[in-house]
């Protein structure tokens, strides 16, 4: 039995002095992400995308930005506990594929370690992630580096 997820996730880019952080990696980047947690973008879709797999809701049910607990909360903390409500049903990833849609910085060299994060937190082979890094050809708030965009697609396989 196969269950599919699908996650899409944007912040707002500003001088705010805080740090740039994407797929657990903090990023030299003069922008950093305006958010209630840490702010990373691509954890965020694929926690929710896991949620959806699931039909549990959305990230904002488990993890609301009006509570005071989740302030500049790590990312990483919240992809183990939608994981960990995967693994509870019996399930485990398949794959999952996510695109990072981001005008500057350029991020390829740092894909690597980001599947590298993203396949550990997930307890799956490095082969059954993808991360993909798109430009938004300077077009709109993207493409003007004021927000950065991530999706997550993930396909859970019951164990």
């Amino acid at each position: 039995m196969y269950r599919i997820g699908f996650s899409r996730d944007i912040h707002r880019l500003e001088k705010n002095g805080r740090d740039f952080i994407l797929g657990g990696i903090k990023i030299p980047f003069d922008l950093g992400n305006v958010s209630h947690s840490d702010g990373d973008c691509l954890y965020h879709a694929i926690g929710e995308a896991l949620l959806g797999a699931l039909a549990l809701g959305d990230l904002g049910h488990f993890f609301p930005d009006t509570d005071k607990k989740y302030l500049d909360y790590d990312s990483s903390i919240i992809v183990k506990e939608c994981f960990k409500k995967v693994k509870e049903q019996g399930y485990v990833i398949n794959n999952i594929d996510c695109i990072v849609i981001l005008e500057k910085p350029h991020l390829q060299k740092y894909l690597p370690l980001m599947k590298e994060n993203v396949a550990k937190l997930l307890e799956t082979e490095l082969t059954n992630v993808s991360i993909k890094a798109q430009t938004n050809e300077k077009c709109g708030e993207v493409g003007e580096n004021k927000a950065i965009i991530c999706y997550a697609n993930v396909l859970l396989r019951k164990e």
